[in-house]
């Protein structure tokens, strides 16, 4: 690939500019002909985002490719996950995009083909595969002419379907992205054992499994409390039952998987606060497991829509935080005092707290505000 910005001097000037002031930058005039000072500020930015989502590129010669393609690649935390999951002979992303996800989930097969529509993106990619070292067939092609031409057989396909319109809006609806999962998913189960689909973490759960017949497992991937992404996992082979798995990568906490029907047989007890509170992590709250997660830690539920659970005795490996708590008076909160602010199932938001009682934010102290079956409560970290 001959690209302009590989040149050593134009590097140097990229690498010596990683903290200036982009908006500055931009105004200046480049001082390269070939180059202009957006795409020197464009690989700036790459750089950036990388050093957080994929630090495995930042190596001299990688070239990065415009935002929206870096905004929309997966991190190296949640696509390290998913590698761990699969292996095989034959492995196809038809969606690679910048190929964050390729380059982790082929990790364990052999035959590796990347799909991309995009000319440029895809020859950043062949590009910096070149460079890390690792070898794929390379196929520039629109999805669908691929599927019409393809004979092949392949032990995993993996999508990573657009979810903006023509518009640039946001989408969440399967029939809405590009591509079409419920046109294409029989067609694309005919040519491999397996298929997963990274989906949108505001995508509803109990939608995608009456419109998706072939799902055996769905994860719910959290990065630090914060859920990037919805995996579902499809078979050709039939199955009775779906299997989830909520992970909260980097938390500390352990994974927690369950079958759906669970959710559906299981029943809470409710009480007023204990000795300890517990909150279940963003990865739990999504799959909606709320009776659930009461039956199997042997917590009480402190009201039907406050999904906070409590006990006497401390109870180990809760997928969430566990705080010792007391239950407080409004008086009692004293004026400019520093708190970490909780609020569910509650009319104010933490903002509104703040300015109702004058508190200040941070420190290492809690309080909740919630509701009991009683009615509304406030509780305070011991």
């Amino acid at each position: 690939m001959e690209n302009k910005l590989l040149n050593q001097e134009v590097q140097h000037y990229i690498n010596a500019n990683l903290h200036t002031d982009l908006h500055a930058l931009l105004l200046k005039k480049s001082p390269f002909p070939e180059v202009s000072a957006q795409e020197i500020v464009q690989q700036i930015k790459g750089r950036q985002v990388a050093e957080k989502k994929f630090p495995f590129l930042l190596k001299e010669g990688i070239i990065f490719p415009p935002q929206l393609n870096l905004e929309q690649s997966s991190s190296e935390k949640t696509a390290f996950y998913k590698s761990e999951i699969i292996k095989g002979e034959k492995f196809i992303d038809l969606t690679s995009g910048f190929g964050i996800d390729a380059y982790y989930l082929s990790k364990n097969f052999d035959d590796i083909t990347l799909v991309e529509q995009n000319t440029e993106l895809l020859e950043v990619v062949e590009h910096n595969w070149s460079v890390i070292g690792k070898k794929a067939n390379f196929v520039n092609q629109k999805l669908e002419d691929f599927l019409l031409e393809n004979k092949e057989h392949f032990d995993t396909i993996y999508l990573d379907p657009a979810r903006r319109d023509h518009q640039k809006n946001k989408v969440f609806l399967l029939e809405d992205l590009s591509p079409n999962i419920l046109e294409i998913q029989e067609k694309l189960l005919s040519i491999s054992k397996q298929m997963i689909i990274k989906l949108s973490p505001l995508i509803d759960l109990k939608y995608l499994i009456s419109v998706v017949p072939d799902i055996f497992r769905i994860d719910i991937v959290a990065l630090k409390n914060d859920v990037k992404e919805i995996v579902i996992f499809l078979s050709n082979e039939k199955v009775n039952e779906i299997k989830c798995y909520c992970v909260n990568l980097e938390s500390g906490e352990s994974p927690f998987n369950f079958m759906f029907r669970e959710e559906e047989n299981a029943r809470s007890e409710y009480s007023e606060p204990e000795k300890f509170i517990y909150i279940p992590n963003n990865s739990i709250l999504k799959a909606g497991i709320f009776n659930l997660v009461s039956e199997k830690f042997g917590l009480k539920k402190l009201h039907p829509n406050t999904h906070i659970y409590t006990s006497s005795e401390k109870k180990e490996n809760f997928p969430g935080r566990i705080l010792e708590m007391e239950l407080i008076d409004s008086k009692s909160v004293k004026k400019k005092s520093q708190f970490n602010i909780i609020s569910k199932n509650h009319p104010l938001k933490p903002d509104e707290i703040k300015k109702k009682y004058g508190l200040k934010d941070g420190g290492e102290h809690y309080l909740i505000f919630t509701q009991s079956k009683k009615g509304k409560i406030i509780l305070k970290s011991v």
